[in-house]
């Protein structure tokens, strides 16, 4: 794992633990009494310095235990075999180390097949090198105090890979609870809004309607007052549909994706303004959360221009690049650079939907006059 302790990187403790464990065999090693009485007549099939160096490879190897357990799980199970052949009175406490890395990354069934092992093959290395009963003896009560070292480091790894787990799981739980509680919340505004607005609203609208088509039928002059009642209740109604569309709006729920761009782009055009949508690029399935952020650019884009811009024309471009899934919308409106309109919350909205998500987002006017919305969503495309 990645983490850093004290303040130190995980790969320098790594090599410090190493380095100490290598020193301290090596110094047990060199200051205990040689295995057994004398060689036996296969005795000298090592050098005299083949015992150190493989204490050290073995200690030094603990150094990639976080990158590769089981590959440093055999090569210090290989060493301790060589050293003890050697004649080198070590305690294994490289592979033990190793034992703990390779449980605590949940091989245990391997850890204790590989532990076993060792203890026989260090028991027929003893039985094979070294000469006289008095050398197994020992090596039999060696193998004594290895076997509880050896449970020991078993168990050091089990408990600190079941904590591990349970801290994961609690992050996990605590996430999981967090985003359900938002979710909850979210869908009580949802519905605090529809009982509390939805139905004075649409009085207002309905009565204000019904009074204008009196009022014509009649052949009478229709207040200006009356109107704006008319068009408000109507703007309030669609600004309460998308509010609570927006609320309700989660992952579990069919998204809104790119194949609604062209029904937003037509919608458009139904309110007089002149709108087109061009695609570019080799088309391609993009993330749910890339289309559904396209799919919320373009639509707040178009309802800035039909409400605020008085523009004549609106256009729509979307890009498939290979990485990346361009957007940009451009009207005709009556911004410009030196009267640019205050971002709302929907321009704030579209911000942060794009910075989740990593990309850019430009919203500006242009000199020559009307406004531009150009976004980079990445994509990270499967093979």
């Amino acid at each position: 794992m990645g983490m850093r302790r004290f303040g130190v990187p995980a790969g320098v403790g790594d090599w410090v633990i190493a380095v100490g464990v290598a020193a301290l065999m090596l110094g047990d090693g060199w200051s205990g009494e040689r295995l057994g009485a004398g060689p036996a007549p296969l005795g000298h099939a090592l050098p005299a310095v083949g015992g150190p160096v493989l204490v050290a490879v073995g200690g030094l190897a603990l150094a990639a235990r976080r990158r590769a357990p089981v590959v440093v799980l055999a090569v210090t199970g290989l060493c301790a075999v060589g050293y003890q052949a050697a004649g080198f009175d070590v305690l294994t406490v490289a592979y033990l180390v190793a034992v703990y890395g390779v449980v605590r990354a949940g091989h245990r069934v391997l850890a204790a097949t590989a532990s076993a092992s060792l203890l026989v093959a260090l028991q027929l290395t003893a039985l094979v090198f070294r000469d006289g009963p008095v050398g197994v003896v020992s090596v039999q009560a060696r193998g004594t105090l290895e076997i509880a070292w050896l449970v020991a480091a078993f168990a050091a790894g089990e408990a600190v890979r079941q904590a591990e787990q349970r801290a994961e799981e609690a992050e996990r739980t605590r996430e999981e609870t967090a985003r359900r509680r938002a979710d909850e919340e979210r869908l009580h505004i949802a519905r605090e809004l529809h009982d509390s607005l939805t139905h004075q609203i649409s009085v207002i609208k309905v009565q204000s309607e019904v009074a204008v088509h009196v009022a014509r039928r009649r052949g009478e002059n229709v207040p200006e007052a009356l109107l704006a009642i008319q068009e408000a209740g109507r703007e309030a109604s669609r600004e309460l549909r998308a509010t609570l569309e927006a609320l309700r709006d989660d992952d579990t729920a069919p998204p809104h994706g790119l194949d609604g761009v062209p029904e937003l782009v037509e919608r458009a055009g139904r309110t007089g303004l002149e709108a087109t949508l061009t695609i570019e690029g080799e088309r391609h399935d993009v993330p749910a959360a890339v289309g559904r952020t396209a799919y919320r650019i373009v639509q707040e884009s178009l309802t800035n221009v039909v409400r605020h811009a008085a523009a004549t024309t609106a256009s729509v471009r979307i890009d498939y690049r290979p990485d990346t899934l361009a957007l940009r919308i451009d009207d005709d409106g009556k911004a410009t650079p030196d009267c640019a309109p205050v971002p709302g919350v929907g321009l704030l909205g579209m911000r942060e939907r794009v910075t989740a998500l990593g990309g850019l987002l430009r919203a500006e006017p242009r000199g020559e006059g009307g406004f531009t919305v150009l976004a980079e969503l990445p994509v990270e495309r499967t093979p």
